[in-house]
C-alpha cells in the first residue's frame, strides 16, 4: 500500500507565492497614450508592433491628427483590427480613456470622415 504524502503549509505557500509572482507581469500590462507616445515607446509597449509599424502610427498621427478610437487606429497601414484588439488593454487615447474594443465587422472610417468627425478645439488668446 502506498503512503499518502501531504505537503506542508509552507510548501503550499511557497508554490502559491511563486505562481503569483510569475503571473503578475502578465496581469499588469503597461499602457501607452497613442496620441503622445514616440515610436520607441509604441514599439516597446504594444504587442505585434515593431519599429516600422510604430513609425507608421506616429506618421499617421502627424498627418491626420490625434486618434479618437480603436477603429481609427486600425486605419494605419500595417495595423489591423486584430492588432488593435490584442492591445486594447495597453492603448490609451488623449484624455486617459482606455481603448474601446473595435466592433466586429465594423469598417474603419476613411481619413476624410475621421477629420470631419473631429470637434474643433478652441484657441486661447
Amino acid at each position: 500500500m502506498k503512503s499518502l504524502v501531504i505537503p506542508s503549509i509552507a510548501a503550499i505557500a511557497r508554490t502559491l507565492l511563486l505562481s503569483l509572482l510569475l503571473a503578475a507581469p502578465a496581469v499588469a500590462a503597461e499602457t501607452v497614450n497613442v496620441n503622445t507616445a514616440d515610436a520607441a515607446t509604441l514599439d516597446r509597449v504594444l504587442v505585434n508592433i515593431g519599429p516600422s509599424k510604430a513609425d507608421a502610427i506616429v506618421s499617421y498621427r502627424k498627418a491626420n491628427g490625434p486618434f479618437r478610437s480603436a477603429d481609427q487606429l486600425a486605419q494605419v497601414p500595417g495595423i489591423g483590427l486584430k492588432t488593435v484588439e490584442k492591445n486594447k488593454d495597453r492603448i490609451v487615447f488623449a484624455g486617459g480613456a482606455a481603448a474601446a474594443p473595435a466592433a466586429a465587422g465594423a469598417r474603419p472610417a476613411t481619413p476624410a470622415n475621421a477629420a470631419a468627425a473631429r470637434k474643433p478645439v478652441p484657441v486661447k488668446r
